[in-house]
């Protein structure tokens, strides 16, 4: 077929596909092909390693929304090659410059899931979860970024323990799952203020058995003191108060837990029967 064939084929077929119309050839003069400039209907194209150089000298000038459309030009243009592949992650990354988090996460997952085994895997993936990571709200709001943002740099750190991405990875969870556990102790707190006293501790039992490697932990034990001591659980309350000694005897928390329990009569002890036992050497990693 020839080329100014071909040409012409796929300018009507995107015409169509657009909706742009294609005049009929009984208009006469107005009909014929050769005053019809087909061509225009057809994207102009440039070398793969040209646009890729391009998009890296914008992304390096700032100029980060036309960086974002020459990578994708190589992405549209030159599909499957070897620019292509640079060029999707490097758009990833673009776009989670710019703050587009939604377009740059769909990019790196659609990266790692074309070239898994690419020496650029585990950046895509640390993009996905950066992406997630910059969208964490305050603890008062909904967390699903946060778990979000846990899942994706777990991936970095199980699949590729080995990238430079893992230890920063590693942090990100950690503050991400502060956020969980913050969002847990919000809404124990607001049970107990409530004297909905079981709703509150199943929050703040979660957190110690869940999130006990948070700065959260000392204040769910002192709270799950409090609560239990409300709840007429005075056993349960000298566990929880015994567990934050063993951990945090420094704590402030500790102190205020203390001397409650010293005001009902009380003083912290282990209880070997209670969840609290088998938990407390495991707070805080210990």
């Amino acid at each position: 077929m020839a080329v100014s064939t071909f040409r012409t084929m796929t300018a009507r077929k995107i015409a169509l596909l657009s909706g742009l119309a294609i005049l009929p050839l009984s208009l006469g003069a107005c009909a014929s092909n050769d005053d019809i400039d087909l061509a225009t209907y057809v994207e102009q194209t440039e070398p793969a390693d040209q646009l890729y150089n391009q998009g890296l000298a914008n992304l390096n000038a700032g100029r980060l929304n036309e960086a974002s459309k020459k990578f994708e030009a190589v992405d549209r243009q030159h599909p499957y090659s070897e620019y292509a592949r640079k060029s999707m992650v490097m758009g990833a990354f673009t776009n989670y410059r710019q703050g587009k988090y939604e377009e740059a996460i769909n990019q790196g997952k659609r990266y790692v899931q074309l070239y898994p085994s690419s020496e650029d895997a585990a950046y895509a993936q640390y993009i996905v979860g950066l992406a997630y990571f910059r969208q964490i709200k305050d603890v008062t709001q909904d967390q699903k970024e946060s778990r979000r943002a846990i899942e994706a740099m777990e991936e970095v750190a199980q699949r590729w323990p080995d990238s430079e991405y893992v230890e920063d990875a590693q942090a990100k969870i950690r503050f991400a799952r502060d956020q969980l556990a913050g969002k847990e102790m919000q809404v124990g707190r607001y049970y107990l203020e409530r004297r909905e006293y079981i709703a509150a501790a199943k929050r703040f039992r979660y957190v110690v058995e869940v999130y006990g490697n948070t700065r959260h932990v000392e204040e769910a034990l002192a709270r799950l003191t409090e609560t239990y001591l409300a709840m007429g659980l005075a056993t349960e309350a000298q566990s929880a108060a015994a567990a934050l000694g063993q951990n945090y005897p420094d704590s402030q928390w500790y102190k205020d837990s203390y001397t409650l329990l010293q005001s009902g009569g009380l003083e912290p002890r282990a209880n070997p029967g209670s969840w609290l036992s088998k938990v407390g050497s495991a707070i805080a990693g210990t």
